[in-house]
């Protein structure tokens, strides 16, 4: 009798320790998996064109953008390679070309420079603070972190600061925070790659400008800038 109750016994306390490894093994399982997301950090390199310029209105020069923020990552299916995400993030903006800013920060006055004028720099900057939303699609796992991706949406921006240079061999002028700027912008994008390179492609829905005028005629350059991002955890 004794020799059947601890047999009994044994079985019962195997059971027991049999069903908590199962369930540490699933518990396990179940937290990595639901603690999986991707690309919370990013960071983006750009060359930077101009769109519907007025007539006479060129670029030869490089003009360069450089961006970053932080993304959150929100799986919307089981396997987590479909995903929304949002964001919060910073621009610089570079635009070289002949579009002359002169004039004051109360009354600028655009001209567009010809081909026989001499001067040694005509540029504007923006700074602007970007909320990006975001579809992604991936086909990543938790187990690594090289995969393929294409993410694509739009992004809301804010101008923090704008400025303008022009000089020549007579005279410098710098306008800062011209109103003329639009101050909201809004543009949809296209970042696609492998691990962690991937190209990007951003085309600004609205004007840069909002009142600036050559002649009467409005001016509606729109930017489009193309290059890389990098992706990190």
């Amino acid at each position: 009798m004794r020799i059947i109750f601890s047999f009994f016994l044994i079985l019962s306390v195997s059971a027991v320790f049999s069903q908590e490894a199962d369930l540490i093994q699933e518990s396990s399982e179940v937290k990595v998996d639901s603690l999986y997301r991707e690309d919370q950090f990013y960071f983006g390199f750009t060359y930077n064109t101009l769109q519907q310029n007025p007539d006479g209105v060129s670029q030869d020069k490089f003009s360069a953008g450089l961006s970053a923020g932080f993304l959150r990552d929100m799986p919307i299916n089981k396997d987590r390679t479909h995903a929304i995400a949002a964001g919060l993030g910073f621009t610089y903006n570079n635009f070289i070309q002949n579009l002359a800013i002169t004039g004051t920060g109360e009354m600028p006055v655009y001209s567009v420079i010809d081909g026989k004028t001499v001067f040694n720099k005509n540029k504007f900057t923006q700074l602007s603070v970007d909320v990006p939303i975001e579809f992604r699609w991936r086909t990543s796992t938790y187990e690594s972190y090289k995969f393929w991706r294409i993410y694509g949406g739009v992004k809301f921006s804010y101008l923090l600061n704008n400025k303008s240079q022009f000089s020549d061999e007579q005279s410098k002028v710098e306008i800062t925070n011209n109103k003329d700027f639009n101050r909201f912008l809004y543009g949809i994008y296209l970042s696609a790659g492998f691990n962690t390179v991937n190209v990007h492609v951003y085309y600004g829905l609205n004007p840069i400008f909002k009142t600036a005028e050559i002649d009467g005629e409005k001016i509606n350059m729109k930017a489009l800038n193309i290059g890389i991002i990098f992706y990190v955890l």
